[in-house]
């Protein structure tokens, strides 16, 4: 199992530095999010051979490695002119992932939830062009359901990747989303279950549960917009006894799949970059603590 440090709340050291703090905070992988110099949100790809290049000689000096790509884009529309572009972005961060030698990419679903019909036809749209080139390129693609998403829950993300019945497609359980992922009741070993021997990745932080009255407060009422959280361990309301104990039970830690080899778990903390500088080692030590030592 690897265990990476997604880098977007130390994004703004520039390249080297980025690579060489997460190797200072003792992680061997990083889980590159959309990056502005590399592949912004939603935008075509914009990694130059200068940024590459810096990027390849930071792994180097460390002896780190990307575990995965992150990308974005509208890729289940509705607009069928924005998801070719979006075809077009993943052209290309697909030949990126290739000159970088990373055998994972990860993403979102995408799409907008009130129109989940169109975008579902969108999806497998897209999918229908780009899963001939996951297969020629020999890439994992690791899909999650994001909040505001065209699908949110998890039990039906799992159910669209386990359609393409593929070694090149798999599912990515984020646990900041657990409370979108079942309409607020957090039964992750449910979850887990159901996604089984297809989950290849998961992102840890935490999260308050939005659905209880008053967790968050957004004005005006009833905007159309969600809201979560990527916090330290022990700062939401997920339950981690459990998820940690059914990854053990699932030996999510022993698995390699055809594609991409090895899982992943991520250090997935945003918002707070004052806090890293503890809680990036802390939330690596937890996570080799629960998921690589014996336990009884």
């Amino acid at each position: 199992m690897k265990i990476a440090f997604d880098v977007d709340v130390i994004k703004e050291l520039g390249i080297r530095k980025m690579v060489h703090q997460v190797a200072d905070w003792g992680y061997r992988y990083i889980e590159q999010s959309p990056h502005p110099e590399i592949n912004p949100f939603y935008k075509h790809p914009r990694a130059s051979r200068d940024i590459l290049a810096e990027y390849k000689n930071a792994l180097r000096e460390t002896g780190l490695a990307i575990s995965p790509f992150i990308c974005v884009y509208r890729w289940s529309g509705p607009d069928e002119l924005r998801r070719q572009a979006a075809v077009k972005n993943w052209k290309r961060m697909i030949e990126i992932a290739v000159e970088m030698d990373v055998q994972v990419i990860n993403t979102e679903l995408a799409g907008d939830p009130n129109q989940p019909e169109i975008c579902d036809e969108m999806f497998y749209r897209s999918m229908e062009a780009l899963l001939p080139l996951f297969e020629r390129e020999g890439l994992r693609v690791e899909i999650q359901a994001h909040p505001w998403d065209f699908c949110e829950e998890n039990n039906e993300t799992v159910n669209m990747v386990k359609s393409f019945r593929s070694d090149h497609v798999k599912y990515l359980y984020s646990v900041p989303h657990t409370f979108f992922y079942d309409k607020g009741k957090g039964d992750i070993e449910k979850m887990l279950r159901h996604a089984g021997d297809d989950l290849s990745h998961v992102l840890i932080a935490d999260t308050m549960n939005h659905t209880r009255h008053c967790r968050y407060i957004v004005n005006p009422p009833g905007v159309d917009a969600t809201i979560h959280q990527h916090v330290g361990i022990g700062e939401g309301e997920v339950d981690f006894d459990t998820l940690f104990r059914v990854m053990r039970a699932m030996k999510f830690a022993e698995r390699t799949f055809p594609i991409g080899g090895e899982s992943i778990v991520a250090a997935s903390l945003f918002g707070y970059p004052e806090k890293m500088a503890y809680q990036a080692v802390e939330t690596r030590e937890r996570l080799e603590r629960e998921l690589l030592a014996p336990h009884r």
